[in-house]
Parts: structure tokens; C-alpha cells; sequence
């Protein structure tokens, strides 16, 4: 019996031994291929002190929202950016483009089943956002869809400002159990002076807002709240989109990625190398990465009448 002991104890200081050995051992450094990114990472880098501000909730009961829900989502004032959102105007070349994104997702849920699309980008300043919430307008115009547009980003969350409303409560608040589903949702008020059109489109948006996640927002996108969110509220809402962070900077996208059912790409022409959309498509290799969006194109030159014609016919 002893010599076992002495084998046992033996057995557990060469594992402290090796465990020890192993935490020293520093972690390399990222190879960067953008001129930017170091800088970039840097400034992303978390503050040790600031990781402990806000909790995140655990183990909460996920609500049963009954039948009329959406009628009991709070109106709030928005006043939208027309420059950023040209998915609101009546037609045009901007306006085509995102119906042929739209027409593409379209395809891709006739193959498999296809909700929530979570749109991300390699690193800052690609147009996710611009993206994310044109896609969701185009998304609401075609047959008067419920749509649902989620800002994931809650570092450096934007798309309150495209929208022109309040940055919070919101997702963050709602993941760290300090708000309830209806404190964070939010449709438009009526406002007067607005075009019927874009009233129409509004109305079929609800907007969950980032909120203020601080530096706790990797820990918050990887909570199992956010998939048990879109699963309760995925019934009510025939499309979810979510804007995420860029992926190469930090994990709450990838961690987001998780719950939802696909992940569409931001590039932008001029800008994103292609070893930058590779990378990035690689971090998201355990997700649906259903395509890239080039954005920022030149225009594509278009003979008037022709386009006119069949513009004036898509819905």
C-alpha cells in the first residue's frame, strides 16, 4: 500500500510540475497583415480591472411570450439617417443591390432552414453596420416581413445612430439580468412629416439595441441567454439580423455565431485584403458562413429606361 502512496504522490507533483511549466510558457503574438491592426488590437485589449463591472446572468428562466406580443413592444422616437440607409428610399441603384442580397438569402433558405444571420466583417470600418441594418430594411419591405434587427455590438455599438434612437437598454442589460424582454425592444413612433413608404417599412422593424456591455461583452455574447433569446423570440419575427463585432479583433462574434444560423461577411472594395477576409473566414469556421458582400462597389453603370421599367415592378 505504501509504494502505491508513494506512486500516487509522486504521479500528482509531476502533474503540478507540468501545469506549471505550461502557464509560463507565453502566448505568440498574432502575425497581422493589416497596416492598422496592431494598433487596433491594442486599443481593444481589455482593462483587468474593468472585467469585473458587470456580471453575467446564469441559470434565468427564459420567458413565454404569448400570441400579440409584438403589439406590447414599446414605441420609441427614431429619426433615421437617410444617408446611411439608402434601403429606404423608393428606388434606385442602392435600392437594387440590397434587393438582390435579399433575393441571394432568399435562395439559401430554400436549401436548409434559415432565420437568424448574424453579419460580421474582419476588422472595423468594412460597412457591417451599414450592412446589417439595410439588409433588415429590405428584409421588412418584401411582403411586409416582421423583422428583427439585433446590434451585437456592444464595444462600439452604431446602429442606434443609423436608426436615430436610444442606445439603451438593451442587449447587454437584458444578457446580465437587469432588464426584462420588453425593457429592450423597441418599434417607431409615428412621426409627423415621415414618407408612407418608409412608415410602412418601419413598422414591420423592431430594434434591439446594444446597451452598454463595456468590456464584459465577450462574456456576454458567449452566455447561453443569447441563444435562448432568439429562441423565444424567433416565432414572432420572420427574419433576425444581427450586427456582430469585427471577428479578428475580438471573440464575441465567433461567440455569437454560435446561436445563429448563418454568417454573411463584410469586405470592402479597396480595403479588406484578401488575407484579412481569409483569416476571418477562417475564425468562423465552426459557423454557416453562407457568402461575402463587397461593399462599397463603384456604381454599376445602368441604361435608365431599362432599369426604370423594372424597377418600378420589384417589390
Amino acid at each position: 500500500m505504501s509504494h502505491i502512496y508513494e506512486a500516487l504522490q509522486r504521479a500528482e507533483a509531476e502533474r503540478r510540475a507540468g501545469l506549471e511549466a505550461v502557464a509560463t510558457v507565453p502566448m505568440p503574438e498574432p502575425v497581422l497583415e493589416h497596416p492598422h491592426l496592431a494598433e487596433v488590437l491594442a486599443a481593444e485589449r481589455p482593462q483587468v480591472a474593468e472585467l469585473v463591472s458587470t456580471p453575467v446572468a446564469e441559470g434565468l428562466a427564459s420567458p413565454v411570450l404569448q400570441p400579440g406580443f409584438l403589439d406590447r413592444v414599446p414605441r420609441r422616437s427614431w429619426n433615421p439617417v437617410p444617408e446611411q440607409l439608402p434601403a429606404l428610399e423608393k428606388g434606385g441603384v442602392s435600392v437594387e443591390q440590397f434587393r438582390s442580397l435579399r433575393s441571394r438569402v432568399q435562395e439559401l433558405r430554400g436549401l436548409k432552414p434559415l432565420k437568424s444571420i448574424l453579419v460580421s466583417s474582419g476588422l472595423p470600418k468594412e460597412g457591417k453596420s451599414f450592412i446589417s441594418a439595410n439588409l433588415a430594411i429590405n428584409l421588412a419591405r418584401h411582403k411586409s416581413s416582421k423583422v428583427l434587427l439585433i446590434d451585437g455590438d456592444m464595444r462600439c455599438s452604431s446602429l442606434h445612430h443609423y436608426l436615430g434612437s436610444q442606445e439603451d437598454p438593451g442587449l447587454s442589460e437584458y444578457l446580465a439580468g437587469k432588464a426584462d424582454i420588453l425593457d429592450v425592444l423597441q418599434s417607431p413612433q409615428e412621426a409627423a412629416g415621415r414618407d408612407p413608404m418608409m412608415a410602412s417599412v418601419l413598422e414591420n422593424l423592431t430594434f434591439l439595441p446594444a446597451g452598454k456591455g463595456g468590456e464584459m461583452a465577450a462574456d456576454m455574447a458567449s452566455s447561453k441567454r443569447f441563444e435562448e433569446l432568439l429562441a423565444t423570440l424567433s416565432p414572432f419575427f420572420e427574419w433576425i439580423v444581427i450586427d456582430s463585432p469585427p471577428v479578428l479583433l475580438v471573440s464575441d462574434a465567433v461567440n455569437l455565431a454560435r446561436s445563429s444560423d448563418a454568417v454573411l461577411l463584410v469586405a470592402r472594395s479597396g480595403v479588406t485584403t484578401f488575407p484579412v477576409a481569409q483569416r476571418a473566414q477562417n475564425e468562423l469556421k465552426s459557423a454557416n458562413v453562407i457568402g461575402f458582400v463587397l461593399n462599397a462597389v463603384e456604381k454599376p453603370s445602368m441604361s435608365g429606361t431599362y432599369y426604370y421599367r423594372y424597377e418600378k415592378a420589384a417589390v
